[in-house]
Order: C-alpha cells, then structure tokens, then sequence
C-alpha cells in the first residue's frame, strides 16, 4: 500500500487499534527501528512508524529539506491515512528534532510527546562543522564510511559486546539509506532551530526516555529537558545506548504503557481510546499493514 500526496512516496508501518501512536526514527535509519514498539504496544494503540524521504523504502524526494519539510511529511503522512485527531508522537534522535518541530507547527495536532535519546539545543558552531565534513564524506565516499564511524557510536559497549544480532540489524538499517536522505539529515539536523525555550511551553504529557551509556547525547540532556518541561517523566534506562528502544525494548515499551496508557492524569488528559487497552477476547484482529503513501 502507498500515500500519494506532493509527489513523495512514504512507506510506513501501521499496526494495532486505539488512538494513533506515531514514532519517528532517527539518522541514518529506518522504520525497522520501532520494530519491537510496532508489535509490542499493538494491543494498546494504533502504532504508526513511516519511513522519512530517502529512508528505507521511502523516495528521497527532489530537493534538499528541513526539519520543517519533516514535520509536514509527518503531517501529510497523517492526513492522507485520514487521521485528524490529536496523536502521541514520539522521536529518536534526530526523529526528537522531528518531534520538536511539529509540536511548534501544529500544537493542535499533539495529544502527547516521547522524546527518545534526543536534545532541545541547535548545534554547536563544532556540531555545525563536523556535519558538514561527514556530508563532504559521504557524497565523496557514499554512506559505508558514516556507517563505520558512527556503528560503535550507537549501542551501549554491553550490546556491542553481547548482541552480535542487534549490531548486524542496525548495520544493515544504516547501509540502506540513501546518499541523499544522509546527506539531507546532516544539514538539517546542522540547520535545525533551538528547541531550549520551547521547552518550558510544552502543555502536553511528555515522556523522556534515555540510555544510561548513549555515546551521543549525553544523558544530562534528558535531565536538562526533564527539569525543563512541566510536568514531564524521565527514565534513564541502564545497560542502553542511543538506541535503546532496540536494547531494551521490554523497559522502553513498559515505560510507555505506564505513563500513557496506565497514569489516571494522563488518561484523563488523552483522546478517549489510547488510554484503554484494545483487544481481548471478543476484539476483531486487525492485521499489521506494511504500506506506502505519496505525500
């Protein structure tokens, strides 16, 4: 199944019943990221996990981008599967840049954040320089030396030394996407805005959920943001890194359940539906689609 809407070819996953859980991943991967969310937390909301431009099966669409240009994919991505209420939307990495953006775009669009080994602050003018010499790098040198470089970056020494499977997973994630979208990450997460004093504006059920060994972002980020936001809940999750979604998707996905399927203030503060556990017994099955949308 494909979305058409401007021209752009978005392949998605969308699995579950409930009110929409919407998840974006982050550089340079794919949808295969929310693998164990996707059938994890199927019985309690609708999970819908696109690929952005140029990422996995997604087309790169014909021009540079921004996190702006991301944000209204996303919301395109929404409106053509004819989805106008509020959705939780949550974003890894540069996926939480993603995130940011669209709640500046379309608070109304929001009922709730999860913000995954992510940061609210633009880059540093270092941060700004080295994007630009991995982009030379990689339209030099194509995408295998950014996956190399960055590999042993991206899961905890634990997973590294431990799930040889999990490292060839996220290898093979990270191959697959395509020189342009690595290229149109790296300046858009280089040009992206300073989400810092958005932070404190932030009226939604946020959720904030980081690796106790990220090896790129610092977990003193997520408690920054955690002191930041009102109300927000933080969870620092050992024995994780970057992804640890990916590493320790049994604590990821109950740290999901618990604030947004379980906590009564949330429940409460939710569209009527993602806060109840669908299924059981007497439920109709609805089976996982894999599909495309051109946006």
């Amino acid at each position: 199944m494909r979305i058409n809407s401007n021209h752009l070819a978005i392949d998605y996953s969308d699995n579950g019943d409930g009110n929409p859980l919407l998840l974006i991943h982050g550089y340079p991967l794919n949808r295969a990221l929310w693998r164990p969310q996707i059938t994890g937390l199927a019985d309690a909301a609708r999970v819908l996990a696109p690929d952005l431009r140029g990422h996995g099966d997604s087309d790169p669409g014909l021009r540079s981008y921004s996190m702006s240009v991301l944000a209204d994919d996303c919301r395109g991505f929404l409106d053509a599967l004819g989805i106008t209420r509020p959705v939780v939307v949550g974003g890894l990495s540069m996926g939480g840049y993603v995130v940011f953006e669209f709640y500046r775009k379309y608070p109304q669009r929001v009922a709730g954040l999860i913000l995954v080994a992510t940061r609210a602050g633009a880059d540093s003018p270092e941060a700004k320089a080295n994007r630009d010499k991995a982009a030379a790098t990689a339209t030099e040198k194509g995408v295998g030396p950014i996956v190399e470089t960055m590999l042993p970056k991206m899961l905890s020494p634990k997973s590294l030394q431990t799930q040889p499977e999990l490292v060839a997973r996220v290898r093979k994630m990270m191959a697959s996407t395509s020189l342009a979208a690595t290229v149109g990450d790296l300046t858009a997460m280089r040009d992206r805005a300073d989400s810092t004093a958005m932070l404190a504006q932030i009226d939604k059920p946020t959720l904030i959920l980081h690796g106790a060994d990220d090896q790129l972002i610092p977990p003193a980020e997520a408690q920054a943001a955690g002191a930041a936001i009102p109300g927000a809940w933080l969870e620092i999750l050992p024995d994780a890194g970057h992804l640890l979604n990916l590493e320790q998707p049994e604590a990821f996905n109950e740290a999901v359940r618990r604030v947004f399927i379980i906590h009564p203030e949330v429940s409460r503060s939710l569209p009527q539906g993602l806060c109840e556990v669908s299924g059981g017994v007497n439920a109709p099955y609805r089976a996982p689609i894999s599909g495309r949308i051109v946006l």
